[in-house]
């Protein structure tokens, strides 16, 4: 006899920094312990809809779309036990998703991920799998605009693949392949107050994107 839960891995970027949303439990085995937003499925609840429940009550982050990357089912992951969760990821702007601890957790934060606190379980396995999962797919698809202001310069841009992939990327290379995949618009605004060489601002075309898809574009960083 096992039980079934789901976990989410829900990334956001701020400063050039990656950062994660974990919440702290009020009770339980894990009480004390940070960990990610996780619960076990209710009733005749969909994987998916036992994810979104979850994310929504115990942080209050609602309305995001998540991807299922992998399911993680050691016998010894859960005290006591045997609990097999499938776990999801999400990119958001953490600017526009406060975290607000649910009923019966401590406390839910943004932390950025080389900056965590000691996880519970194998939330950090988790989370490694997620960042492997994140660094894939931000290579085969425009996923990482998700994480950035509407409106954004290529240097807030290329900090952003910097955080994810975790490494420094050359900035001429990465304007050059950035801007011949024709999926940037100018915005025609420059930051306010550097009038001297002042940044371009640029926000990313979906409707472009998907035009080019139907003719075969594929996304390859």
């Amino acid at each position: 006899m096992y039980h079934h839960s789901v976990d989410n891995v829900i990334f956001g970027c701020r400063k050039g920094k990656l950062e994660v949303c974990l919440i702290q439990h009020a009770s339980g085995p894990a009480e004390g312990q940070w960990g990610l937003p996780g619960d076990f499925i209710q009733g005749d609840e969909s994987l998916e809809d036992a994810a979104i429940r979850t994310l929504r009550t115990r942080t209050g982050i609602d309305d995001i779309f998540l991807e299922q990357f992998r399911t993680f089912g050691s016998l010894d992951r859960y005290p006591s036990e045997r609990v097999i969760t499938t776990a999801y990821f999400a990119l958001v702007r953490p600017q526009d998703y406060e975290a607000v601890a649910g009923a019966h957790e401590l406390a839910a934060n943004w932390f950025p991920v080389k900056e965590l606190p000691e996880l519970m379980y194998d939330h950090g396995q988790i989370l490694d799998y997620g960042m492997k999962s994140l660094k894939a797919k931000v290579r085969s698809a425009p996923i990482g605009f998700s994480l950035l202001p509407k409106k954004f310069t290529l240097l807030e841009l290329q900090r952003l693949y910097e955080a994810i992939l975790d490494k420094e990327l050359n900035k001429p290379n990465f304007r050059r392949k950035m801007l011949g995949m024709k999926l940037l618009m100018d915005c025609g605004e420059k930051q306010v107050g550097r009038a001297h060489r002042a940044a371009q601002f640029y926000r990313f075309d979906s409707g472009v994107y998907q035009k080019l898809q139907r003719k075969g574009f594929v996304f390859e960083f």
